[in-house]
């Protein structure tokens, strides 16, 4: 691969991308779930079928994914799932990707932590070495699992030996408990100096990311796109820098909008918020990073505000301050070899 960028495909955005929202385990093909399934005698046919994953609402998305983890049990699973992830993001023309990893998954499989971090590391390192894109891993407290589990992961994300491990967050249904209650683990994190985002304002409405903001005080909110229904809190966000981390084809794919021309994003971006894209659960959802690019495009976004979807990524992303200047270079390299007309913008 050249240094400038990565490879391009038909049809994909001119300029490089760069993700900060994925859920490892939501990004597992369902041809990888069934064959691991097979392998380790799990029944996964309640949540695929034709190729593709079941689900009907919310709470049933949830109940798949939960199952669909169950299917990875050794470091080597983990290892080709972040793999595979990687390789076909960069094959979208991705710089960097943080993916969000859940200890509490793991353990769902039988699996230790510590062999699912490791495995998943020993993707991102392979797939560094075949595709050119660089990575890092946002453990993620499940809320509906309740404040000591969420704590439990905080002190997973806190220890030792896991220098790829970058961050932390706070996930699961956000319909269930509140903010507050997941203080005690925002702080083991932020003491660790640990990057700092939580879901809010996706199910719920735009108290859901005021009280995300004042109780656990993170530097970006995933999703977030319920703050359009108060101006005052869309103000502060502007005003105070917190990016949002959005995800146009999953909230469209959960019913939260109609449509793309619905979605808030434009309106956002135009608010002076700073944004960027993910795919979120990109098999679940029938998405990609590339199409989510393409789903800002439908929602009005130009050129220039398409670009700095990427940028916001790579400096807002949870990395050393050495390698966001090497991707930062690549990002411009990339957009001027490309010829991207928001290049210069």
């Amino acid at each position: 691969m050249s240094p400038s960028g990565p490879r391009r495909g038909a049809g994909q955005p001119d300029f490089p991308l760069a993700e900060l929202h994925c859920h490892i385990e939501g990004a597992a093909p369902p041809a990888l779930v069934e064959r691991l399934g097979a392998k380790y005698g799990v029944d996964v046919s309640a949540i695929i079928r034709d190729g593709a994953y079941v689900w009907h609402d919310f709470t049933s998305f949830l109940a798949a994914y939960d199952h669909a983890a169950t299917v990875f049990r050794s470091e080597e699973d983990y290892a080709e799932l972040a793999f595979s992830y990687l390789t076909d993001l960069a094959a979208q023309g991705a710089l960097y990707a943080e993916f969000f990893i859940s200890p509490d998954h793991a353990r769902s499989s039988g699996t230790e932590p510590e062999i699912y971090a490791r495995g998943l590391a020993a993707g991102i390192v392979r797939a560094r070495d075949g595709a050119g894109i660089e990575a890092r891993m946002i453990v993620v407290g499940v809320r509906h699992l309740g404040p000591d589990a969420v704590e439990a992961a905080a002190r997973f994300a806190a220890g030792p030996g896991r220098p790829l491990v970058t961050g932390f967050n706070l996930a699961g249904d956000e319909r269930i408990g509140a903010a507050q209650d997941f203080a005690k683990a925002f702080d083991i994190a932020r003491d660790a100096g640990l990057g700092l985002t939580a879901h809010a304002g996706e199910l719920c409405g735009p108290e859901s990311v005021r009280a995300a903001i004042d109780c656990l005080k993170p530097s970006r909110i995933g999703h977030g796109v319920r703050a359009i229904e108060d101006p005052d809190l869309v103000r502060q966000i502007a005003e105070t820098g917190i990016v949002l981390e959005v995800c146009p084809g999953s909230n469209l794919a959960l019913g939260i909008y109609p449509d793309i021309a619905a979605h808030p994003l434009k309106r956002l971006v135009e608010a002076g918020i700073r944004a960027t894209l993910g795919s979120d659960d990109p098999p679940f959802f029938h998405t990609d990073l590339a199409r989510e690019y393409e789903l800002a495009t439908q929602n009005g976004l130009t050129g220039a505000e398409r670009i700095a979807l990427t940028r916001t990524a790579l400096e807002a992303a949870f990395v050393e301050e050495d390698v966001r200047r090497k991707l930062l270079d690549r990002f411009q390299i990339a957009s001027l070899s490309l010829g991207s007309p928001a290049a210069s913008d």
